[in-house]
């Protein structure tokens, strides 16, 4: 069984950050009358992220800057921003852009990187000169970071923040306060009282110190807020979950962004996001595409506040949206979810030391620059114990053992959930792992009953690929929701624990003649991104459906077959999962649906 999480969509984003780099540009002047001075803000095992900091000390306005060091062997710069950064050999060089050159005395400008490796910088040039007083020579370092902001006296339009001091070793003079990721104070003390804020209104606070040399420190942990008073959009009725994936990659060419949760109504109708997807490398969580995930700027009309991201904000890119969908509705859960199709050859790795596994996710989720954004995280074995793209040899125990080392790292309070493979056959994929053993530890399971069958079988025989129930001449049995859930519930698995998956998207053949199911053909239907594959949204006018089998709709339209779920066809697996006492519903994914949420209205309408 083949299952659509197509996380290669975002490789080619990865190296963004650093289109365009130009060429060095010799020193603009000596560098008596500045200084340069470095930070390591995050470490993440496999990588890390560094930031130098220009002040310009002198008198006289400083017309452009380039700073120059040295790393050694095995370390290196990947991404870049706010700079224009180049190397020969180990030797790194970063020159203004154009718009961040000119500083007047006493002013200062930030540029950071992503870099792999655990060296550190050294031989510090700045326009030929030296650093004079960073931490790649003999000198200052930079100050650590604050406690996590505690909130009180919260009121309609006001809230006092408190936290724990910063150190350095040349003492810290002031604080910077970020509502939201953007600064709106500067304190000397360590409290703050932010005023003017909108009641019913959820903010995130955090920290950062400035030492005498006005380096900045790593930003705190944060702190959500709420502030008493207002209205807000109400929460979706009925008390089930209502989950659907955003994808990471789908920022570019689908051109799909947190926003359009929010014009389509779709923000309002859901419980749950499942934020796709983090990848699992060196038995370790990491991030995938940091471009997208935290790093691409959005203008005003782009973003969920209406606010235009800022060059020098902490955060931007889709976590920050997230944010701010999450401070306009706030009964919204976010988990970041791991692996998928193509992320999954990392997990047998990860199973062999389960507890480090865990401690990597955790500190990815609580990274201090988003800590607010996630609720959990999901984790998407591609399948454990059995073959997906690659093939897992990890045993029977080792997807029980991973979740029981993430909910003792994540603890009570966060969500800890599983996409599950929905193969009900007998010995078949459900039959590999201990999925009733692992229920315990997990608060549900997003089954994934989609893709049963699909054009990768290109002669078909044609089959609908998300069937409720099984029907006369199926081509596997087995390979249907009501198998996949009954299989489930006899392992041990509690019915409020399951999820019943749904796919915002089509699987189609050509060369097809014959209407109904169990036709022959001779490959894969034309798709938008992807042969045999095509969305919701373009399938509804393009080859309206033509019949139903099995729960589920079905279309022959000239030599084409699809087969696709309907609103229809969604309220009658909604009554379905009710009838089952299921826990809800999960889709795969937002960008399929119609610009008015057609799909996820009826997700929300059929579990009321």
């Amino acid at each position: 069984m083949r299952f659509r999480h197509r996380a290669a969509a975002g490789f080619a984003t990865l190296l963004l950050p650093l289109a365009g780099l130009v060429g060095l540009a010799s020193p603009a002047e000596a560098a008596t009358s500045a200084t340069a001075t470095y930070t390591k803000t995050q470490d993440w095992g496999s990588g890390f992220e560094g930031k130098w900091t220009v002040k310009n000390t002198g008198t006289t306005t400083l017309s452009s800057w380039t700073v120059e060091w040295d790393f050694p062997s095995g370390t290196s710069v990947t991404s870049a921003w706010d700079a224009d950064v180049t190397s020969s050999g180990t030797h790194w060089t970063a020159k203004n852009k154009s718009w961040n050159g000119t500083l007047a005395p006493g002013a200062s400008v930030s540029f950071g990187f992503n870099g792999t490796g655990s060296g550190s910088p050294a031989h510090c040039k700045l326009n030929g000169g030296s650093c004079d007083g960073g931490t790649t020579e003999p000198g200052d370092s930079a100050p650590s970071a604050p406690g996590t902001p505690t909130a009180s006296d919260i009121t309609n339009t006001s809230v006092k923040l408190t936290w724990s001091a910063a150190t350095d070793d040349k003492g810290v003079k002031n604080y910077d306060v970020l509502r939201d990721g953007a600064k709106v104070a500067t304190v000397t003390s360590t409290s703050y009282t932010d005023t003017g804020l909108t009641a019913g209104t959820d903010y995130s606070y955090s920290v950062q110190a400035r030492d005498t040399a006005d380096q900045t420190g790593p930003v705190s942990g944060a702190r959500a807020v709420r502030t008493t008073g207002g209205t807000t959009e109400p929460p979706p009725t009925g008390g089930k979950i209502k989950l659907g994936y955003f994808t990471e990659w789908g920022v570019y060419g689908r051109n799909y962004h947190v926003k359009n949760l929010v014009t389509s109504g779709s923000a309002s109708k859901i419980t749950h996001i499942n934020y796709a997807f983090g990848n699992v490398k060196d038995g370790k969580c990491v991030v995938d595409d940091t471009y997208a995930a935290y790093d691409k700027a959005y203008t005003a009309d782009q973003s969920v506040s209406g606010t235009a991201d800022t060059w020098d904000q902490p955060l931007r890119g889709n976590f920050n949206q997230l944010r701010q969908l999450k401070a306009k509705y706030p009964h919204i859960k976010v988990l970041y979810s791991f692996g998928g199709w193509t992320y999954s050859g990392g997990f047998g790795q990860a199973a062999a030391n389960a507890a480090a596994f865990a401690k990597s996710c955790k500190a990815v989720v609580e990274d201090p620059r988003w800590a607010d954004v996630f609720d959990g995280i999901d984790i998407d074995w591609e399948y454990p114990n059995a073959c997906g793209l690659t093939c897992d040899t990890s045993g029977p125990a080792a997807f029980k053992n991973l979740s029981q080392a993430l909910r003792a790292e994540f603890g009570p309070n966060y969500l800890v959930t599983a996409a599950i493979t929905a193969d009900g056959s007998s010995g078949g994929k459900i039959d590999a792992a201990d999925y009733g053993g692992a229920a315990q530890y997990l608060d549900w399971y997003n089954v994934m009953t989609y893709d049963y069958f699909g054009a990768f079988d290109k002669d078909g025989p044609t089959a609908p690929h998300s069937p409720l129930t099984s029907y006369p001449g199926i081509p596997q049995a087995g390979f249907n929701s009501a198998d996949a859930i009954a299989k489930l519930k006899s392992k041990g698995v509690p019915s409020a624990k399951l999820l019943l998956g749904i796919g915002f998207y089509g699987r189609g053949w050509t060369g097809v003649t014959q209407s109904a199911p169990g036709g022959t053909a001779t490959g894969a239907a034309p798709g938008t991104y992807e042969a045999g594959i095509e969305d919701y949204k373009i399938l509804k006018n393009s080859c309206p459906a033509t019949g139903t089998i099995a729960g589920t709709a079905y279309a022959h339209c000239g030599s084409n077959w699809w087969s696709y779920d309907t609103p229809s066809t969604i309220a009658g697996k909604m009554t379905w999962a009710k009838n089952q006492g299921l826990g809800g519903a999960f889709f795969w994914e937002f960008s399929g649906d119609t610009s008015n949420g057609e799909l996820v209205t009826a997700i929300n309408n059929g579990l009321k």
